[in-house]
């Protein structure tokens, strides 16, 4: 059987267009440009193309070049449509932003168990008053190239949807900003005007990530070749190695290493420009 052709896109990091204009220059080889940071390269192995990158901060996606534009994203929400992790902003009021955020990094990395880490960290914010939830939500950042990424996808036509191990008050909130058609996420327990330091269960896992992007793909007709997800922690892996194009986005290490697909340097439209969406293309 012959083998499925494959496309390489390189896309450079932050400041790192001339980076990726020198590595093209020395690899002389047939190029696309499909932006000043991204194209894509042919006739040349993957193996020779990272060789010749070396320590330039330039991100590598070989895929089949069949079936590139996906028509649906499954995307996480912490540490990759927004830069926050929620809990460790609530933590902040209670000064134990360190104790949390070494939690999170365990969990992420998958070094504990993600329903464990999360109900420990939650029943450390029982008593809290529940403004603090607004309050916490002004603190929201973007992630650099979210807001040009869902915009993109939903003028062509991709469905996108949020699904999180955080919290549906955050989540909600980015996804009617950003105009995310679907969001799944957990619910704060709330009593009495405060936290009250548990979560409604069913827990939003790893397998409910995967469950979700299996079972919008079949209700929207999909085969799973069709779908890409992206995310940075270890509950992300399963829908990561379900979907079509699963992209560790600035992950955890030990996610890092069991993903095919990873950006490590560039923004989130990294994630159109793998697509072979073009800078004309890209909204704003």
């Amino acid at each position: 059987m012959a083998q499925m052709p494959s496309v390489i896109t390189l896309i450079a990091g932050p400041g790192a267009e001339a980076a990726l204009g020198a590595c093209i220059a020395e690899l002389n080889g047939p190029t696309d440009w499909l932006g000043p940071t991204a194209c894509d390269v042919a006739g040349m192995s993957e193996a020779a193309l990272r060789a010749a990158i070396g320590e330039r901060p330039i991100d590598v996606v070989v895929q089949p070049a069949a079936g590139r534009r996906k028509r649906l994203l499954v995307a996480d929400l912490e540490s990759t449509i927004i830069e926050n992790e929620m809990l460790e902003e609530l933590a902040d009021f209670l000064g134990l932003r360190a104790h949390v955020a070494e939690i999170t990094r365990r969990a992420m990395n998958g070094e504990i168990d993600f329903v464990g880490a999360l109900t420990e960290r939650v029943a450390l914010l029982r008593g809290l008053p529940d403004n603090v939830l607004d309050e916490a939500a002004r603190r929201i950042r973007l992630m650099p190239g979210a807001r040009a990424l869902i915009a993109t996808l939903r003028r062509a036509g991709v469905t996108t949807a949020l699904v999180s191990g955080g919290f549906t008050v955050f989540a909600e909130r980015v996804a009617a900003e950003l105009g995310f058609d679907r969001v799944v996420a957990n619910r704060l327990d709330i009593a009495e005007g405060k936290l009250a330091g548990t979560v409604q269960p069913p827990i939003v896992t790893g397998a409910t990530k995967r469950d979700t992007l299996m079972a919008l793909a079949g209700e929207l007709g999909l085969a799973l070749d069709e779908t890409l997800a992206v995310g940075d922690g270890a509950n992300d892996l399963p829908m990561l190695g379900t979907a079509g194009l699963g992209v560790a986005f600035r992950a955890k290490p030990a996610v890092a290493a069991a993903s095919r697909w990873r950006i490590d340097h560039a923004d989130l439209t990294a994630l159109l420009y793998a697509q072979g969406y073009r800078q004309d293309e890209i909204v704003g």
